[in-house]
């Protein structure tokens, strides 16, 4: 309750009172023994008082409310969207300008490479495809003439496997050689360098630089990590108690850092086990392009519950009173010595969630909601009335 409805309440309570209490003179002992009992759980005002306090009633309906679901968690990336970059054959670091944070592209080279090995491995193949040229002209020649008869079986047997051989040997130098990024299919015996170009395997952003100029690095060190922050994802944590509560298509409104500005997410999975710990995890992709969210940040959610349909009233016309939940619903009409009054009850009930002004309300069996009219306007004041009932009573 705002400072402003907190003295208004006030201000209209204090007049209720006023209005309710005595006037002029003393009654009789008689007139106050004929005086009529208000039940405890009944507010009766006249018509005035209605008017001043604001009153308005309407249909207790059914509505599809979602709630939502505070939980944590972490943004996180998918495997084709993480990249860390190896030599596989090592070597020494000859220039690389990149930094931690540098936008790359596919294709786009990130550090030259200098290697004994890489020259060797080229000489290796030229010597390789020059023999199996040779060999393989060979192979043909020599089938024509077995065919033919001419030449003999155990001579078209050796010559079959020094084909063999060498197709072999090819095969497996070239794929070293596409291995340190090579393409066997370009590289003459004027081309053969010591240097090779390591270059990024997707496009992305540069999340970490492990090497410096002159530097060897082995086969199995990581030289670059690379982040494609287009497609992130997030990693939730939930309690086994809400597990009924998410649903694939869910939509998520997360927060990183101590930003004010949200961003949006869908559920795409739910987590299949309960951990040790009783939570379990739910998945969500992010949707669009967020600038400033980054894998392995912590993010706060909010997940849109479930819908369903439930009774419910404007939020305004639930109050609390001793740490219970209640409605005020109009009883009756009556009049008493030519006056009109009108009698509310009060209702206890069962708060649920809150979605868009209204709130859930769980009713008692014997209240028809479909016929009743809540109070939706002035219910604070009614509660206000209530209290004080016991002191408008005439001394």
């Amino acid at each position: 309750m705002t400072k402003n409805r907190f003295i208004a309440t006030v201000i209209i309570s204090v007049f209720l009172i006023s209005l309710v209490s005595c006037s002029g003179g003393t009654k009789s002992v008689a007139e106050t023994k004929e005086e009529e009992v208000i039940p405890e759980d009944i507010v009766e005002l006249r018509d005035d008082q209605i008017k001043l306090a604001n009153i308005e009633t309407g249909a207790i309906e059914e509505h599809s409310l979602s709630g939502t679901l505070k939980v944590s968690g972490t943004v996180g990336v998918a495997p084709q969207n993480l990249a860390t970059v190896s030599m596989p054959l090592g070597g020494f670091v000859k220039s690389t300008s990149l930094m931690p944070g540098n936008a790359v592209r596919k294709g786009q080279i990130l550090a030259i490479l200098e290697n004994q090995e890489f020259v060797d491995i080229q000489q290796n193949y030229l010597d390789a495809k020059n023999k199996f040229d040779y060999a393989e002209a060979e192979y043909n020649r020599q089938s024509e003439l077995y065919k033919s008869e001419v030449s003999s079986q155990k001579n078209m047997q050796q010559v079959t496997s020094e084909y063999k051989s060498l197709k072999t040997q090819v095969k497996a130098l070239e794929q070293k050689l596409s291995l340190i990024g090579i393409n066997p299919a370009k590289l003459q015996a004027d081309d053969i360098n010591s240097s090779v170009a390591l270059v990024a395997p997707i496009s992305g952003y540069i999340k970490a630089v492990n090497v410096n100029i002159g530097k060897f690095v082995s086969p199995s060190d990581v030289l670059f990590e690379i982040v494609n922050s287009d497609k992130l994802f997030l990693e939730l944590t939930l309690f086994e108690k809400d597990v009924d509560k998410i649903s694939t298509g869910q939509k998520i409104r997360f927060f990183v850092n101590t930003e004010t500005e949200h961003y949006k997410a869908i559920v795409y999975q739910t987590g299949k086990s309960i951990n040790a710990d009783k939570t379990y995890k739910v998945y969500a992709s992010v949707q669009g392009v967020c600038k400033n969210v980054l894998p392995g940040m912590y993010v706060n959610a909010f997940i849109e519950a479930t819908s369903n349909k439930v009774t419910a009233v404007p939020s305004d016309a639930v109050v609390s009173f001793e740490d219970k939940d209640y409605i005020f619903v109009f009883d009756k009409d009556k009049e008493e010595n030519g006056k009109p009054f009108t009698e509310y009850r009060m209702i206890q009930v069962r708060k649920g969630v809150t979605d868009e002004g209204f709130t859930e309300v769980g009713l008692p069996e014997e209240l028809d909601y479909k016929t009743a009219k809540a109070v939706i306007k002035g219910a604070y004041n009614l509660l206000s009335a209530k209290k004080n009932s016991g002191e408008m009573s005439c001394e």
